[in-house]
């Protein structure tokens, strides 16, 4: 793996993680919301494991079905572009 792809990927999935801590915060102190849209575009930009990890660490988010079945599948999705750049092959 290239390394500034490897820095990519941390950066994004530690981002994610970080987003999801903020807004469980924010949500208990009852301030200003990070949207959905948002967190969702982490995880689809390469921060899926970070956003998953987030969720079910933090226990939050974990009851939106929406959280539930797009996060893995941005995962799955993040593998596979990952993947796709490493060997140039396409599965």
């Amino acid at each position: 793996m290239s390394k500034p792809l490897l820095i990519y990927l941390v950066f994004m999935n530690l981002f994610a993680f970080y987003a999801m801590f903020a807004d469980k915060r924010r949500a208990k102190r009852r301030e200003w919301r990070i949207p959905e849209h948002t967190l969702f575009s982490f995880a689809f930009l390469g921060g899926a494991l970070g956003g998953l990890l987030g969720m079910y660490a933090l226990r939050h988010k974990t009851r939106h079905l929406s959280f539930k079945i797009l996060m893995p599948c941005f995962l799955i999705f993040n593998v596979i572009v990952v993947y796709w750049l490493i060997t140039g092959d396409l599965l």
